[in-house]
């Protein structure tokens, strides 16, 4: 049967997918899965890695800054292996590739079960980042080049959707990891690490993947026509820049991207950090039992964690189906709500029954854009360069995200640092909320974005 084929245009998008297709669909969305799996259990399990390999309380301000290190490395490592596998996936395939940054990404995170100081940790999240970096560009590339037109934009919402469940179920480890800590069955505070050794299980996909899983017909035909690009791993990106009409659409895309992962790993990502604050100081004045507190933080911190993903679901669907009306409308409602319900959750958030809705809120608007990156970032690009130019936009994102961590921290110690004899929570407060002037760049650059909305995907000029 042919991976392109479908058997009517005309069908609802679900109809027109071949067995074929609801194949690569699932490949994609569990490489996907399993790769967001990996980004949540580092934000669940980094402050209490950091706890113990740095021996400081998690309210001290040294910890949270070096937290901000750590992640930024880690979104270093992810930009650098995006960058590098989008060009790779162009000149050796996507199919090819995606088996690569499973066995990566699923290799370092196991090892970061074995760390010992927050050095060796830090290394290891860069490593990680590596694999991690390279699998949205090539699972994107792979649906967007393999279903029908007709079916496009659904697929790649939905592979974002089902991404949450990823998340969530990172969630559920962490509740049931702690509720093993609560009971003695595992060394209290050694949780994080078997946290990180769950995330070495993709690694078992490749067996399933290797050999049915093929390459995109368009992308079969540029090898056999040898009109793939040639030369070094920098041959994509040259092409790209060649042209203009591609290096406007790398620019926009760039942008674009890089305003939605910076709002989410350089400000939402921290949302975390404020509550270790916030909910011991709130369970505190409960009068609640010292030997309780820690317990009761970490419940309440999974629970609004839970919230929050279950926003992004409901976010991403609703994107998905307004880019049914046009992309630039999406993008500009997603951005001005993220901006609004940002500001709010860390300006206001300070117990953990206000946290469920703040964060379902702010999972709503601040990953809403996703499902828009999945859709619209390989409309941008002709195939022999799609995996490079998709791959790009949305890791140039992290180098962006990884330079916003660092602000923050500056931010957070530096320049708010002395608001923290007021309230511990006052620096994390002002320092994301300054931080949400990002979003603006977001919607400037909208006017300047390409409109794709009922077109067939692009291809050279």
């Amino acid at each position: 049967m042919s991976s392109t084929s479908t058997p009517d245009s005309n069908a609802p998008w679900y109809k027109q997918l071949t067995g074929y297709h609801w194949f690569v669909l699932i490949v994609a969305s569990a490489a996907w899965f399993f790769d967001c799996l990996d980004q949540r259990l580092f934000s669940l399990a980094r402050v209490p890695a950091l706890v113990e390999l740095m021996k400081l309380p998690p309210t001290n301000p040294d910890l949270q800054a070096f937290g901000k290190v750590v992640t930024a490395c880690f979104l270093i490592g992810w930009g650098v292996g995006g960058l590098i596998f989008g060009a790779l996936g162009d000149k050796y395939g996507r199919a090819r590739m995606l088996t690569l940054t499973i066995l990566i990404y699923s290799a370092f995170t196991g090892l970061s079960y074995f760390s010992r100081t927050k050095l060796d940790f830090t290394i290891f999240r860069f490593l990680t980042g590596i694999g991690v970096g390279g699998v949205f560009g090539l699972a994107v590339a792979l649906i967007a080049e393999t279903v029908p037109n007709g079916a496009r934009t659904q697929c790649l919402g939905l592979l974002q959707i089902l991404s949450t469940i990823g998340n969530i179920t990172a969630g559920f480890a962490k509740i049931g990891i702690d509720a093993l800590e609560a009971s003695h069955t595992i060394t209290a505070g050694s949780g994080w690490r078997w946290m990180f050794l769950i995330g070495a299980a993709p690694a078992l996909m490749i067996i399933f993947t290797r050999k049915y899983l093929k390459e995109p017909a368009s992308w079969q035909h540029l090898k056999d026509t040898n009109q793939l690009p040639k030369g070094s791993i920098f041959a994509p990106y040259a092409s790209l820049l060649a042209s203009a009409r591609w290096r406007k659409n790398l620019l926009v895309g760039a942008v674009i991207a890089s305003t939605g992962v910076v709002g989410l790993w350089a400000i939402g990502e921290y949302a975390v950090d404020l509550q270790k604050v916030a909910f011991k100081q709130y369970f505190e004045k409960a009068g609640t039992a010292p030997d309780k507190i820690a317990a009761e933080v970490n419940n309440a911190i999974s629970v609004a964690y839970l919230w929050n993903m279950m926003g992004a679901a409901v976010g991403m669907t609703l994107f998905t189906n307004v880019a049914k009306l046009g992309r630039r409308l999406a993008f500009f409602l997603g951005f001005s709500a993220a901006l609004t319900a940002t500001f709010l959750v860390y300006w206001k958030m300070s117990d953990p029954i206000s946290a469920r809705w703040m964060m379902f809120l702010m999972g709503t608007a601040q990953l809403s854009v996703f499902a828009g990156f999945a859709i619209y970032l390989p409309e941008l690009f002709p195939s022999k360069l799609r995996s490079t130019g998709t791959s790009f936009c949305y890791n140039l994102g992290r180098f962006a995200a990884a330079g916003g961590s660092f602000f923050s921290a500056t931010l957070t110690s530096g320049i708010y640092g002395k608001f923290a004899a007021q309230d511990p929570a006052l620096p994390l407060r002002y320092a994301a909320m300054t931080m949400c002037a990002i979003f603006l760049l977001g919607i400037f650059i909208l006017p300047f974005a390409p409109e794709t909305k009922g077109k067939p995907l692009p291809e050279d000029d």
